[in-house]
């Protein structure tokens, strides 16, 4: 927490954070944003669905908005000192952009393990950039440490009241362009808490009855936690994939005025976070950070929980610092987010044309995963993924293939199978014999892997399959064939005829090596 003279977290009031925030100069370096419609997030809830850009901002990030003014409200002689902070995200950014627009040394500590791309974007901006600890906690000791014997100003990124009021901005523009904010709900990620708390003081002051939503990853739920106990509570571990939230113990500041002024929280999940980064995109063709999609989650969530239609609804997209290595995981997990695949464990007999007759049950729909191997055994098992067209499609197609006497198991919501056992299906099997292995590419469209299963007639056993949906305009699937010396002419011929593109991988030393 950061001392300010004139208040502590018992006598700072909204009125004190609203005034702060009309006094304050954050358009000194921050921008108003954006308030953008959103018409496929609007069709599907039925209701106004708005985002407020703040990853439009010239760090990305809303965290602008609270680090300039907050470094802009330091007298001389702070300034002359210089400022530090700990961070490894946006607020390490924010502090870097306002140091260098106001001509203040700036000191920023980050952990070892922080992206190259972050700890280059600081020092591009004049910082100084020095990597302390494993961890944040170990950062933000040291950044302490340093910051007294230096004589530094620190710069919290959310237990201030000045950095509170910059956060309180976004809460003022809503308000202007807004055409009716009449019973308007407006959605709000949670990490420490500075956003919500500036954008609910703001809001309750000026219209009351706007309803305030806080969101927050299903793992990272502090300030939730923190309302219901009634005090601070500190979580022993955070989830890491919302990285822009993930803090252990919310603010003294945000949490004495969000326990008062904030109308509901909502926690969410990695699945639905993934899904809401892709319902931006697809409104606006910009990719979010998870803290950025965060609150479009919620929103979702909540309108599904509550049965609402007919309302406006805004959701703060407050960053867009996404890094590029996440990108692969966003799209694997959308679909389960969104409701639209489902991850099925199913047994089928291990006999040849049990994996056709098995995907006739499957019919028509895109299957986007495959994975397969021979065991010495009666009966197979297989790891599935399925499009659906709606989430209730999903227990209609467990109903279906139970119906026709194939043991299932829905794992759609393990995270073990999600995140290791769909890579590690498979693994040796010296009991298959005669197995030629070819790699095919087919048309990425529903009914082709079908078609080209169809095209076996069962002749030749599988002993191995492996297939997953890329996105790509053609699929490639590695497939494993029992196929007999003296039957390779016939077998040739069948390739020569199935009509996709086959190279044999028999030889393949990645596939001797793991799977011989």
């Amino acid at each position: 927490m950061t001392a300010t003279p004139e208040f502590s977290p018992a006598t700072l009031t909204e009125h004190d954070v609203l005034r702060l925030a009309l006094t304050g100069r954050v358009y000194g370096a921050a921008v108003q944003t954006p308030l953008s419609p959103a018409p496929r997030l609007s069709a599907r809830t039925g209701g106004a669905v708005w985002l407020k850009r703040e990853d439009q901002q010239p760090i990305f990030s809303f965290k602008l908005r609270g680090a300039y003014n907050k470094v802009s409200a330091l007298s001389a002689a702070e300034r002359a000192r210089g400022v530090i902070c700990a961070s490894a995200g946006n607020h390490a950014q924010g502090v870097a952009y306002a140091a260098q627009h106001l001509g203040v040394r700036a000191v920023i500590v980050m952990p070892v393990t922080t992206p190259e791309i972050k700890v280059r974007a600081c020092q591009a901006r004049g910082a100084e950039v020095l990597l302390r600890g494993d961890s944040f906690s170990d950062a933000e000791a040291y950044a302490a440490s340093l910051g007294h014997e230096r004589g530094l100003t620190p710069v919290h990124p959310y237990d201030d009241p000045h950095v509170i009021a910059g956060q309180a901005t976004v809460a003022l523009e809503l308000l202007r362009q807004l055409d009716d904010p009449s019973g308007a709900s407006v959605f709000v990620p949670v990490g420490g808490g500075g956003l919500i708390a500036g954008v609910a003081a703001v809001l309750k002051v000026l219209r009351p009855d706007v309803r305030v939503v806080g969101v927050e990853p299903d793992d990272s739920d502090a300030m939730a936690r923190s309302v219901r106990a009634g005090r601070r509570v500190r979580l022993d571990q955070v989830g890491l994939f919302v990285d822009g939230v993930a803090v252990r113990q919310v603010g003294e500041y945000p949490f004495a005025l969000a326990r008062r002024l904030v109308d509901d929280w909502v926690q969410v999940t990695t699945d639905e976070v993934c899904a809401a980064i892709k319902d931006v995109y697809d409104d606006t063709r910009a990719v979010m950070e998870p803290a950025g999609a965060l609150a479009v989650a919620g929103l979702k969530r909540h309108v599904a929980e509550r049965g609402l239609t007919g309302h406006t609804l805004v959701a703060l997209t407050c960053g867009a610092n996404m890094n590029f290595d996440r990108l692969r995981h966003v799209a694997e997990r959308a679909e389960i987010g969104e409701q639209r695949e489902a991850i099925l464990a199913v047994t089928i007999p291990e006999r040849p044309g049990a994996f056709r007759a098995f995907m006739g049950v499957i019919g028509p729909r895109a299957v986007t995963e495959f994975n397969y191997r021979y065991a010495p055994r009666a009966e197979a098992r297989v790891f599935v993924g399925v499009q659906l067209a709606h989430p209730g499609e999903r227990a209609a197609l467990i109903g279906a293939l139970t119906a026709q006497g194939y043991p299932v198991t829905d794992l759609t919501g393990d995270e073990l199978a999600k995140v290791h056992i769909r890579h590690m299906v498979g693994g040796r099997a010296p009991e298959a014999a005669h197995e030629r292995v070819y790699s095919f590419t087919f048309p990425e469209r529903p009914g082709a892997l079908l078609e080209f299963l169809t095209q076996l007639h069962g002749r030749w056993n599988i002993s191995l399959f492996h297939y997953r949906n890329h996105g790509s305009a053609h699929g490639r699937v590695l497939a494993g064939l029992q196929v007999p010396d003296d039957e390779l002419t016939p077998f040739a011929t069948f390739l020569a005829g199935v009509g996709y593109p086959a190279t044999d991988m028999t030889a393949n030393a990645a596939y001797r090596l793991f799977l011989t």
